[in-house]
Parts: C-alpha cells; structure tokens; sequence
C-alpha cells in the first residue's frame, strides 16, 4: 500500500463531515473516490492531502506518518495534489509554466531570477512533459488564453514536473466537454502507466473506464469498495445515488 488512512474522521462544530474512513490505495493503481453530493468527498480529499487537519484518525503515505505534516512537506515527499500545488501562472507561455515547475522540483528558489539563457537546460524536459499531455502544438501560447481543458492538461504537466510518486486529481473532469474528457481520461490513463493516482470524479463513465478500485462514501462514511462491477450493483449504492437525486 502506498497510502493508508486509519479512522479518518473531520467533525465542524458537531457535524462529522467525514467519520471513521478506512482507505487503501495500492501502489500503482488508479483509485476513485466517488459518492452522491454531500457525501464528504472533497473533505476526505482535504484530509488526505492535509488542508484540514483531521479530528481523528491517521493518514501514512509510504510507511511514513503524514498525519502532522503541512501539504508542501507531503509534496515534498512525493504526494501531489494536482491543481493546488500546480497554480498556471496566466501571463507566462505553456512551455515556461512547465519550466517553473521544474526549477522548483529543483528546490532552488533564485532559479526565478536567472537568465532565460541558464534556464534553457529546462526545455527538454519541458518539451517531453508538454508532448505527454498533448500541449505541444501550444507551447508559446500564453497560460491565460488555453482552451479549458487544455488548461487543465497544463496543470498536470506542471504537477508531473514535481515528479510525484502519488498524484491527487480533484474533479480532474469537471466543467468539461466530451472531447476533452476523453483526452483527459487518457492523459489520466498514460500518467497511471508510472505511478499511483487518487481521484475524486463525478463523471461515472470516467470512474468506470479508469478506476482499478473504487470506494463509496455516503453521509462522511464508507459505503461500497470493489471495482465498477461490484459497486454499480450494490443496492446500497444505488439507494444512495438514487435517494440523492444525483445521478
């Protein structure tokens, strides 16, 4: 297992949003956390990425405690929240989005102020990153004017730049159309291939298409784990689903 959570449990004033979660994400897999709204998705998200520090319960990424750390040490360590840690400058081009990215892997913050000359030994990589992800044909564009889903598909490029053992995808599909769900489900699919990949994701064909394991929250618990098969049937699922009006 690569990542662990133990009694994970988040109470506001009273209310547990999430209660009691047990979670195991194996290594190299890609495991989906889905539920009807109000389930506790994106706060058990929070815990596990530490934003919200949690009420109760234990979180261990590669057999290392994290329950205490702050999310830039967990990145540090390899766990990395796409979207968050990867902000897209707006005004700066694609290819120096990436770039930045990957003199911050380096650690060496007075990398921002070098000669684009110095920082010319990026490009390789950078290029080979944008080649993943499908942005090669934008690489001089600016940030600020990529097509949505192509934004998105930056954010991940300049979060694989971190080269994160463990990568978190929030709603890596929202607000999208059908094309660029499909490219983002395969860009998902091919930056699986090397490591391991959290989600949460509405888009249930997307779950259904990707996931190797999928664990149900309903109501801040767990409610079904299994793959597609196993928890599209399970009635309480469907109970849960259907009483919600969430489809």
């Amino acid at each position: 297992m690569i990542l662990h959570a133990t009694g994970l449990s988040k109470e506001f004033r009273g209310f547990y949003a999430v209660q009691d979660v047990q979670l195991e994400v194996r290594r190299g897999s890609i495991h989906a956390l889905i539920g009807p709204n109000g389930a506790g998705k994106t706060t058990c998200f929070n815990l596990l990425t530490k934003f919200l520090a949690p009420t109760h319960g234990a979180i261990v990424f590669n057999g290392k405690d994290i329950t205490a750390l702050k999310p830039a040490e967990v990145a540090r360590l390899g766990m990395v929240r796409s979207f968050q840690i990867s902000a897209v400058f707006p005004h700066l081009s694609v290819l120096e989005n990436v770039r930045i990215a990957l003199q911050r892997k380096r650690g060496n913050s007075f990398d921002f102020w070098r000669s684009a000359k110095a920082l010319n030994v990026f490009n390789d990589r950078a290029m080979a990153l944008l080649d993943d992800v499908g942005l090669t044909g934008f690489v001089n564009e600016p940030a600020i004017e990529l097509p949505y889903g192509r934004k998105r598909a930056l954010e991940i490029a300049t979060t694989l730049a971190l080269d994160p053992q463990m990568l978190l995808l929030d709603e890596p599909t929202a607000g999208m159309g059908q094309e660029d769900i499909a490219r983002t489900a395969a860009l998902i699919k091919r930056v699986a291939a090397e490591r391991t990949v959290l989600m949460v994701e509405h888009n249930l064909s997307v779950v259904s298409d990707l996931s190797d394991v999928i664990t149900v929250l309903a109501r801040g618990r767990v409610l079904a784990e299994g793959d597609y098969a196993a928890v599209s049937t399970n009635p309480q699922v469907i109970e849960a689903y259907m009483g919600s009006g969430h489809g």
